[in-house]
């Protein structure tokens, strides 16, 4: 009885310390009914052996099931009797974490990923097949005619596919004439050669007529299966991944389908979302070949529901930042993630852990009438753009579609990156050589706001460049794309600078109802350390709870007067746990002088006076350089500017805001009945925009 009440002392204890957590998909197995049962267990070794990994499994009856991934030293393991009790599967695996030749060992447990895509029902018809009409009858093998680089350096246009003039974001048909620019890459003689795709998610069906010439087996498995084949299940639900792959890679010349955007490049997939989705099946499937996968497209993520909170796993982040690292022999594998579905919803891709990741570039949709689509999510994280539909009386993207057919009808902001997928293809074969990081700075460099522009809540940063919490920095501009990789140099060595905020008593401070909290820090760059004077990535880590999550709205104030609203109001969250160290991004500060005083406002826009919570900690993380990211870029000054330390523009805000409030009481002091004043948070808005450095 005592150790049973020791036990349980010690499980609400860490209860306690995780209620506000990093993920809402976390559960404590001994103490949460609603977890769902392992789906594996993965063994990871001290020291790569597959053959002591096969014996040590066997003796404790298990399996090995696939190949090794991540670093090469973990497993995957199943049990082989299925009817093993859950607390017989416990004590082996509680002896085998003691085993001397065990790093760790752990299991698994599914958690819910969505696709980024939208079925209307009234279309469903062409879906199901009936478009494979579409394709020339007398030329659909694998073996037809493919425009010839070799002894042309572009293509001639416009290609004979039957879908290639349909395709409008390839062909001017945008309002206003515009497209994504990419025939501009391809006249140059771009067309994605040597360059590998694989596409994360329900498989690819490797011998559709418009794919199997392009397709690349060492790009491809099945994680779900535990074999080398990433063909779909034939059950209806499973094109998806087929669809993206088209977008990236359809041939070009065969007479069947359309184009795709890099349609030289080698195509794969993995077979991932077809079963359940654990921390691990995301880590292998994001380290599969990473010497030899060159961009891996990933349209999924967590429920995109207005309420939740959700991210890649410890396994996956030690995937991605693997992959950055090590991957394509050093220069880092290139993550290209679709920003999320939810907008309808009033959801945000600040609470996706995948679109908040330094590692993946993060792209958003835009409609043929350059519109934000009615689905489209707001964050600071969205680097950039491409096509994709809002509802069935508008053109979408056209694909390659199961069986061996194609479709007029692939939407969401799943058809978004694999259109981004495929530009990127045709820079890295301008130039191979682009690191990851190179990659995001010419992919924000060159995308080009104008046709975007007639959307609202557009600003300036403080280098100049427009940004949006919907569109990031514009459209994807194909040719100018290439042309700057093809004269890019590589980008000076990452710094990262930290600032921890240290929280004056009451710690932590509490919060309750309507209110507005300002925490600021005072940065010198980390001059003395690892200096970062010219800014990329910016994290914030929070730690808070609130009676109701979505009431909260927290918004970064850079020095340079840039405001990126890390996190709006979610009407859908109701959640009070809050959240621990939630890595908010913003990529809407990249190329600022991060020197100078940087503000969060917490503010909360609930109607309850009794509901509260408490505020904990916030962390800033900079990333960036010493020196300007190419030789010749403007140089920050070496000295912090006056106007920046001794008054920010938020500065300035809480000035204006004294100012209208001391006006205000003279008036008052008249017996003058002025009209409603507004409030000190409305006023910060309305300033805001004018206070820009």
């Amino acid at each position: 009885m005592y150790w049973q009440l020791v036990r349980i002392l010690v499980l609400f204890d860490c209860l306690q310390k995780i209620l506000a957590i990093e993920h809402d998909s976390i559960c404590i197995a001994d103490v949460d009914d609603a977890c769902p049962e392992p789906s594996h267990t993965v063994m990871r070794l001290r020291e790569r052996n597959d053959k002591k990994a096969h014996l040590i499994a066997k003796q404790h009856g298990l399996e090995i099931r696939g190949q090794p991934f991540l670093d090469g030293k973990s497993y995957f393991v199943t049990h082989i009797s299925k009817q093993r009790s859950r607390r017989r599967k416990r004590e082996i695996i509680s002896r085998l974490q003691e085993h001397p030749d065990i790093l760790s060992i752990e299991e698994q447990r599914p958690r819910v990923r969505r696709k980024r895509d939208f079925l209307y029902p009234d279309i469903a018809h062409e879906l199901a097949g009936s478009s494979t009409n579409i394709r020339h009858t007398g030329l659909i093998s694998n073996t037809e005619p493919r425009i010839d680089f070799i002894q042309h350096d572009a293509p001639v246009l416009p290609f004979p596919d039957p879908l290639y003039k349909e395709q409008w974001y390839l062909n001017n048909g945008a309002q206003g004439g515009f497209d994504m620019n990419v025939q501009a890459a391809w006249l140059l003689g771009y067309a994605g050669r040597n360059i590998s795709v694989s596409i994360l998610d329900d498989g690819i069906q490797r011998d559709h007529p418009d794919l199997a010439a392009n397709y690349d087996p060492l790009a491809s498995t099945d994680i779900n299966g535990h074999d080398d084949d990433p063909t779909p299940q034939d059950d209806g639900d499973n094109k998806h991944g087929t669809r993206c792959a088209g977008e990236v890679a359809s041939i070009a010349g065969n007479v069947y389908c359309g184009v795709g955007v890099a349609f030289h490049a080698k195509i794969g997939g993995v077979r991932m979302l077809d079963g359940p989705v654990s921390d691990s099946v995301e880590a292998a499937s994001l380290s599969l070949n990473r010497h030899h996968i060159d961009i891996y497209s990933a349209s999924w993520g967590p429920e995109d529901d207005g309420r939740t909170f959700d991210g890649p796993g410890p396994l996956a982040r030690e995937a991605f930042y693997r992959g950055v690292k090590a991957g394509r022999g050093g220069k880092g594998s290139i993550f290209v993630w679709a920003s999320g579905n939810g907008g309808s919803r009033q959801d945000s891709c600040s609470a996706d852990g995948y679109t908040t990741s330094v590692y993946t570039l993060s792209v958003s949709s835009a409609t043929i009438d350059n519109r934000s689509p009615w689905y489209l999510e707001e964050c600071p994280s969205t680097i950039a753009t491409t096509y994709s539909s809002a509802n069935m009386n508008q053109p979408a993207i056209i694909t390659v579609d199961v069986p061996h057919g194609c479709t007029r009808s692939h939407t969401g902001t799943s058809a978004s990156a694999p259109l981004a997928a495929g530009i990127i293809a045709l820079a890295l074969e301008a130039n191979p050589n682009l690191t990851w990081r190179d990659m995001q700075h010419i992919v924000l460099r060159t995308a080009n706001p104008v046709p975007l522009l007639n959307n609202p809540g557009w600003s300036v940063n403080g280098v100049g460049r427009r940004i949006n919490n919907k569109f990031g920095y514009g459209l994807m501009d194909a040719g100018a794309l290439v042309k700057l990789a093809l004269i890019w140099k590589t980008v000076p060595e990452q710094h990262i600078c930290t600032y921890d905020y240290k929280l004056e008593k009451p710690n932590p401070r509490p919060i309750t109802g309507n209110f507005q909290m300002n925490f600021s820090l005072e940065v010198n760059g980390c001059e003395s350390g690892t200096p970062v004077l010219y800014l990329e990535h910016v994290q914030v880590l929070a730690t808070f709870r609130f009676g109701k999550r979505g009431d909260l709205k927290l918004t970064l104030f850079s020095p340079r007067g840039t405001s990126s609203v890390l996190l709006p109001p979610r009407p859908q969250d109701f959640n009070s746990n809050g959240i621990h160290k939630w890595p908010f991004l913003s990529v809407q500060t990249w190329g600022e002088d991060p020197r100078g005083k940087w503000t969060l406002m917490v503010e909360s826009v609930s109607t309850n006076r009794n509901v509260g919570g408490t505020f904990h900690d916030w962390s800033l993380l900079l990333y960036g350089t010493a020196e300007p990211a190419q030789p010749n870029d403007p140089r920050h000054s070496s000295v912090v500017p006056s106007s920046v330390s001794a008054e920010s523009p938020f500065d300035r805000i809480t000035q204006h805001i004294a100012s209208q409030e001391k006006k205000k009481k003279q008036r008052d002091s008249r017996d003058w009945q002025p009209k409603k004043v507004e409030n000190k948070k409305s006023l910060l808005v309305s300033a805001q925009p004018e206070l820009r450095v």
